[in-house]
C-alpha cells in the first residue's frame, strides 16, 4: 500500500515568510524523483526551484500559478512507494484547474525514482539531507478511463485537503512542450502570458539571447486577435468603483519587501545627507591605464569596483558607518567586516545584491564579483544570501543620467554612498579654467551613529581618493 507523503512549502530562508507560484514543473500523475524540481516560486528576493524531498507519484497539487502560499503551506502530495504502473490519480483542486493528467513508468524505473526508503540529498528547512537524488527522467502523459484515474495502486486520490473527485474528467495533454527553462525573466510577462493563454515555449525572444520581452507577448496576443488587458481579479470586482483610468497595483512580493523596508528606514532612521562635487578625470585614467596594462584578454576593471575600493578604505579610516543600531539594546553595533551591497535595477524591480567581505578584495576580485552579481540580478538567478547582510551600500543612479539624489538608506545599515553621472564641465584645475570629468557624490548617514565631522571626513575622503587615486597608496 502506497504512504501518501504531504510536500509543504519549506522555509527558503532569511525571513522570508511567502512565495508566489509562477510555474509548476510536473503534473498529477507524473512520477518524481527525490530532490526532483517541482514547482518554480518567485519569493521577494529570487527566483527557485523547490525540490521535493520524496519519491514517488504525484497525487495533487495546490495553489495556482500566480498564487501566493505561506511558508508551511501544501505543495503537492506524493504516493511513495505505489506502482507507478498502475493509474495515477487526478489533480487537486488547489493547482487551479480541474483537468488532469496520468503518467506510466515499466516497473524497474519506477523503483529507481524514489520508493519509501529515499531520502532527499537538498537542504531544505524542515526536511533535512540524505541520500543523494535519484536518477530523474520524465513520463509520458496518457490518457485513461475517468473509472480508473481516481486511484493510484488502489489508493484513492483524495489526499490533502482539496484533492479532486474521482468524477472529474481527466484529459490527456495536447503535446509536450519543449524542454528546458523558458527565456523569461519578468514575472510580469509571464502573468501577462498566462492571462491571455499564450504558450511561452511557442515564442521567439526578441531580447538578448532571445529573451522574451512583454512586446513579444503582446505581439502572440495581438495576432491572435485576443485583448491585452488582463481581466479584473474577484478582488477588483469587488473592490468600490473607481475613477475611469485608475490602474491599482498590489505592494506584495519585491515591490512590497522594497515598500516596507523603505518605511520602515524612514520612520526609524534619522537620516542626513552631504555631497560634494568632485573631479573624476584622474580616476577614470587611473582606470584605462589598469586596463592597458593587464592586456586585452585580462579581465577588466570596472568604475564600480573602483569606487567599492574607496569606500572600503574609507570605512577603515571611518569605522562608525559600518555599523547599525539595536533600538531593543539602545547600542551602536560597529562591525568588523565590510559587506557592501550596490543598488542593481532589474525587471523585477531594484534589488541590493552584496558583495561579502569587500574590505579584503582588490580592485580586480571586486570587479569580478560585482560582474558576476549583476548578471545574476538580470537573470533572476540570484540565491536569498546573496541579497541580504550588506553592511554599507553603493548606489551609481549616475547610470540613469541624474547628478544627485538623497537616497533611504538601506535598514538596518548606517549609511548610503551615492554616485551621480560624469559629464564633461568647466572646472578649475591648476589654476586655470579646463573642462573636466564631473561628478557628485552624496552620503546619506543615520544620524545616531556619529556626527556631522565623520560623515564630512568620511565624503572628503573618498572625494580625495576619486581627485587623486594616489591617496589610496598610503593604505595599500
Amino acid at each position: 500500500m502506497a504512504e501518501v507523503k504531504e510536500f509543504t512549502l519549506p522555509d527558503l530562508g532569511e525571513g522570508l515568510t511567502e512565495a508566489e507560484v509562477v510555474r509548476w514543473l510536473v503534473e498529477v500523475g507524473e512520477v518524481v524523483a527525490v530532490d526532483q524540481p517541482v514547482v518554480e516560486v518567485e519569493t521577494a528576493k529570487a527566483m527557485v526551484e523547490v525540490p521535493c524531498p520524496y519519491g514517488g507519484v504525484v497525487t495533487a497539487r495546490y495553489g495556482g500559478e500566480g498564487e501566493e502560499l505561506a511558508v508551511g503551506a501544501p505543495l503537492l502530495t506524493v504516493a511513495v512507494g505505489a506502482d507507478t504502473s498502475a493509474p495515477a490519480a487526478a489533480e487537486g483542486s488547489g493547482s487551479g484547474g480541474a483537468d488532469g493528467v496520468v503518467a506510466e513508468a515499466d516497473g524497474a524505473d519506477a523503483a529507481g525514482d524514489g520508493g519509501a526508503g529515499e531520502t532527499s540529498g537538498a537542504v531544505l528547512v524542515g526536511y533535512g539531507t540524505g541520500a543523494p537524488p535519484a536518477r530523474r527522467r520524465r513520463v509520458r502523459p496518457t490518457p485513461v478511463p475517468a473509472a480508473a484515474a481516481g486511484q493510484v495502486n488502489g489508493v484513492a486520490s483524495g489526499y490533502g485537503r482539496h484533492a479532486v473527485t474521482p468524477e472529474v474528467p481527466v484529459r490527456a495533454e495536447a503535446a509536450e512542450p519543449a524542454p528546458g527553462p523558458v527565456p523569461v525573466i519578468s514575472p510580469l510577462v509571464r502573468r501577462l502570458a498566462r492571462q491571455n493563454g499564450v504558450e511561452l515555449r511557442t515564442l521567439t525572444g526578441s531580447g538578448p539571447d532571445g529573451l522574451i520581452l512583454r512586446a513579444d507577448v503582446e505581439r502572440a496576443i495581438g495576432a491572435a486577435g485576443a485583448p491585452a488587458a488582463a481581466e479584473p481579479s474577484a478582488a477588483a470586482a469587488s473592490a468600490p468603483a473607481a475613477d475611469a483610468g485608475e490602474v491599482r497595483i498590489p505592494l506584495r512580493g519585491l515591490r512590497g519587501v522594497v515598500a516596507d523596508k523603505m518605511s520602515r528606514s524612514r520612520r526609524e532612521i534619522p537620516e542626513a545627507t552631504c555631497w560634494v562635487d568632485v573631479d573624476a578625470t584622474e580616476l577614470l585614467a587611473a582606470r584605462r591605464a589598469m586596463n592597458a596594462a593587464g592586456g586585452p584578454d585580462a579581465p577588466k576593471i570596472s568604475l564600480l569596483a573602483l569606487l567599492a575600493r574607496i569606500c572600503t578604505a574609507a570605512l577603515a579610516r571611518y569605522p562608525e558607518l559600518n555599523a547599525r543600531v539595536d533600538t531593543e539594546a539602545r547600542e551602536i553595533v560597529r562591525l568588523e567586516r565590510v559587506h557592501v551591497g550596490f543598488a542593481a535595477q532589474t525587471d523585477r524591480g531594484l534589488v541590493v545584491p552584496v558583495v561579502r567581505d569587500a574590505h579584503a578584495r582588490s580592485a580586480e576580485s571586486l570587479s569580478e564579483e560585482l560582474g558576476r552579481l549583476t548578471g545574476a540580478a538580470r537573470d533572476g538567478s540570484l540565491t536569498p544570501g546573496e541579497l541580504t547582510g550588506s553592511t554599507f551600500t553603493l548606489n551609481n543612479y549616475g547610470v540613469f543620467g541624474v547628478d544627485g539624489s538623497t537616497p533611504i538608506i538601506n535598514h538596518p545599515e548606517a549609511a548610503m554612498l551615492g554616485v551621480g553621472r560624469i559629464v564633461p564641465k568647466p572646472w578649475v584645475y591648476e589654476g586655470e579654467l579646463a573642462v573636466r570629468q564631473v561628478t557628485q557624490l552624496s552620503l546619506t548617514f543615520d544620524h545616531r551613529v556619529c556626527d556631522g565631522g565623520v560623515a564630512g571626513g568620511f565624503l572628503r575622503y573618498v572625494a580625495d581618493c576619486v581627485e587623486q587615486p594616489a591617496v589610496l597608496l598610503r593604505g595599500v
